[in-house]
């Protein structure tokens, strides 16, 4: 399948936490150690797995058509169950209970129902009455207190499709494989849960920073994309206007913990309590965007994506993503495909000296990170020039010839 993979280059950052490790170390580490990296297709298959927390109905079958939005499971969560004291109310003994209710096990219970009501007291007083706080149904009695629990409505559990795509495979009582070809770009750290938008391109180039003036009144549901870095009044302005999503290169993380309102862990994120989802893809810090990222996000303006900042960094690796579905129209494909596939054999054009405006191929995507002569590690490639010369170059100095 057609796509490249990204090593996001991580610089210092401020983040430090009780638990002596901070978020940058692990980052630094997830770099070193997980290659060839981060995925950033233009033409992918995926599979995303959909699953109920409790075991519940599939509402769809395999082959079907989904929507994002559309629910594929469903599972009732349990209500909880709520005490009447009906002994105290009454001031009777348990054993006694059973005759004095207004109401059997099983029954359906509204909120402020009389359940149950005691003897006047020598024909004088008002009969004491035992009233229920709590609609719901009554579960049981207990024969040794004579309390009554009622059990609150269950609570339905939706799990939606996330992605459009079709049906793959169902998990019986427990969810479904949604599998979907899109264009995918995976990111280094994330903030946000699942959310769907419309991508906007809203910088002219990779190096340019998302700020406030990026973000317009119209960005309501719209998944910004910006270069460099997200600046906070980007994050605060994006928030006021109804913006689902930002993607960057990077990010401040004092920003981010400023935004957050709370530090920054090292477990998995995108369960953080705010109103949109932030994705980075070279780190923390003022990081340029790779081009080639950049460049397929532009291409896919004004489509719908789904976005998730989930990230976790340890083990079982989680990283945040935007999946863009393709059309189904093979031109579509082909074109995301020669487009932002760089891999052996991959036709190319240096733009940068000593070798600028030099045709070649590449031969080799070695993934280990390289040292220039000016310290700046960087990934690079190796490809043969037209005329037979074998060169190093590093990947952010090519550009793809895409065939027509």
């Amino acid at each position: 399948m057609a796509g490249y993979t990204h090593l996001p280059l991580i610089r210092s950052s401020k983040i430090r936490l009780t638990t002596g490790i901070g978020v940058l170390e692990e980052l630094e580490h997830l770099a070193s150690a997980y290659t060839p990296g981060l995925t950033v297709s233009g033409d992918i298959v995926v599979r995303r797995v959909r699953r109920l927390p409790i075991k519940g109905e599939v509402l769809v079958n395999v082959g079907d058509l989904v929507n994002p939005e559309q629910v594929v499971a469903q599972a009732m969560l349990p209500g909880a169950l709520q005490t009447v004291k009906v002994t105290e109310k009454l001031g009777i003994e348990p054993q006694d209970v059973p005759s004095f209710l207004k109401v059997k096990l099983g029954d359906a219970i509204q909120k402020d129902q009389l359940i149950a009501e005691g003897k006047k007291l020598f024909g004088l007083f008002k009969a004491p009455t035992a009233t229920s706080e709590h609609a719901g149904v009554l579960e049981s009695i207990s024969e040794v207190t004579g309390n009554l629990l009622i059990r609150e409505p269950s609570i339905p559990v939706d799990i939606k499709a996330y992605v459009k795509g079709s049906i793959a495979e169902t998990l019986p009582s427990e969810g479904v494989i949604v599998e979907t070809r899109c264009a995918m770009i995976q990111g280094i750290f994330g903030v946000g849960g699942e959310r769907v938008g419309t991508i906007r391109v809203a910088v002219p180039n990779a190096a340019a920073a998302l700020t406030a003036d990026s973000v317009l009144d119209s960005d309501r549901g719209k998944i910004l994309v910006g270069g460099s870095i997200i600046a906070y009044e980007a994050i605060t302005r994006a928030a006021s206007v109804g913006a689902i999503g930002l993607i960057a290169g990077g990010v401040k993380d004092s920003d981010l913990i400023k935004f957050l309102g709370f530090d920054i862990g090292v477990a998995i994120t995108g369960q953080e309590p705010i109103t949109l989802t932030m994705l980075v893809t070279e780190g923390f810090g003022n990081l340029n965007m790779a081009e080639r990222t950049f460049n397929l996000l532009k291409s896919l303006d004004g489509q719908e994506a789904s976005i998730n900042g989930a990230t976790q960094i340890r083990a079982g690796v989680i990283r945040p993503e935007i999946l863009v579905p393709l059309s189904t129209t093979a031109k579509q494909v082909s074109v995301a495909a020669d487009a932002f596939e760089l891999k052996a054999g991959t036709a190319i054009r240096v733009i940068r000296e000593p070798y600028f405006g030099r045709l070649g191929t590449v031969t080799d995507l070695p993934a280990q990170l390289v040292v220039l002569e000016s310290g700046t590690e960087v990934r690079v490639l190796r490809a043969k020039l037209s005329d037979g010369e074998e060169v190093t170059v590093p990947r952010a100095n090519v550009e793809i010839m895409a065939s027509s």
